[in-house]
């Protein structure tokens, strides 16, 4: 027998007389009847501990379960289809944070190559080195140029430059936008801040582009909504440009979500008018109750509330990453081929507001919209 095992044994044989001797020792001081009735109470003491601690992991996985089962459901649907985006060509509004940079995130590491607009070049060039850092996206495919929605000008002068540089564009996500803006403002175009970010913004893009989209073998716009949008009263020009109806909080945002619902409807309808073999595609969807920047002007942006609520908000509400599957289910999977005019929610079709299926309120939107955006010059 090895040396080593013969010491072993050696040292546990010796540690078994000295207990011996401590057993010995405790029975002479308190005699052999009590130590017998003390181990019995030692051994029942033993069996009730064991019982406690069997409970309390029971509890414990039972809880923890519990919890992995709400943070699932409440994760929403995640777009698991293999499914590349190679070749395609790409643009992301509001790339820099949030659910914007998670679609480019996802977009780019299926072998997109994608456009980030952003107001803030700087913030979007921070994001790059992150998506490159933490995700290993490659940088080469990712550009970021400036647009700001609230102001025409500059849409114009981003579409004139990316116009330059490619000869096509695949892939159209409007997903900018902002909400609880604290006050009515008007921007340099002339109207309500929150109305032109969110929808007239992205109408314009999305008419300029339509000739590049024109040029894909399937092109696909997707315009970010929200299930709030059915809860807008209306989208009526006296009310959206309104000092009087603006609130700082959900109102202005639910018109302009239920206007890019809208959009999408129309644009489908007058897409198939004008060409019935037209391959281009635009649906809206709802990315889900997320924690995003975009609260960061609510009651709950605040830093204090923000700590105290982080534990809620880690259970009951969604990850940017999480907020940025379906936008990526309608940029590309096979299962929406060649459907348009759809409000999506967890990558399945969903309900909307009336005012999406009327056929005139469509077209009144459609026809303010050319109008405010200077398009009928």
């Amino acid at each position: 027998m090895p040396s080593g095992i013969l010491q072993e044994v050696s040292k546990l044989a010796a540690r078994v007389e000295e207990l011996e001797r401590e057993r010995t020792a405790v029975i002479r001081v308190i005699g052999l009847r009590h130590y017998r009735n003390a181990a019995i109470v030692g051994y029942r003491m033993d069996e009730e501990s064991s019982a406690g601690f069997l409970f309390y992991v029971v509890a414990v996985i039972i809880g923890a379960s519990i919890i992995y089962l709400i943070r699932k459901f409440f994760k929403g649907t995640q777009f698991t289809e293999h499914v590349n985006a190679k070749g395609k060509v790409i643009i992301v509004t509001g790339a820099s944070s949030g659910i914007g940079k998670q679609i480019v995130r996802e977009l780019n590491i299926r072998g997109g190559k994608v456009y980030m607009m952003c107001r803030d070049v700087e913030k979007a060039n921070a994001a790059v080195r992150d998506l490159a850092v933490k995700y290993g996206c490659d940088t080469t495919r990712l550009i970021v140029m400036h647009g700001d929605l609230a102001n025409f000008a500059t849409i114009r002068n981003f579409v004139d430059e990316f116009n330059k540089k490619e000869d096509k564009l695949d892939i159209l996500i409007n997903n900018a936008g902002i909400a609880f803006y604290p006050r009515f403002e008007k921007t340099v175009d002339g109207h309500e801040i929150i109305f032109q970010t969110n929808y007239l913004g992205h109408f314009l893009l999305t008419q300029l582009l339509l000739p590049m989209l024109e040029k894909s073998e399937a092109a696909r716009i997707v315009n970010m909504s929200s299930v709030v949008h059915r809860r807008a009263d209306n989208v009526d020009p006296e009310t959206v440009e309104s000092r009087e109806k603006f609130t700082r909080y959900t109102a202005p945002y639910s018109r302009s979500k239920l206007a890019n619902v809208m959009h999408a409807t129309t644009l489908t309808k007058k897409l198939r008018q004008e060409d019935p073999t037209t391959k281009i595609t635009i649906n809206a969807c709802h990315p889900g109750v997320v924690n995003s920047e975009i609260a960061r002007n609510s009651p709950f942006g605040g830093s204090f509330l923000k700590k105290v609520g982080a534990p809620l908000v880690w259970l009951f509400m969604k990850t940017d990453y999480d907020g940025a599957q379906t936008p990526v289910f309608l940029a590309l999977s096979k299962k929406v081929d060649g459907i348009s005019g759809k409000y999506f929610s967890e990558c399945k079709e969903s309900e909307v507001h009336p005012l999406a299926q009327d056929h005139n309120a469509c077209e009144a939107l459609y026809n303010y919209s050319r109008v405010a955006c200077g398009l009928n010059k």
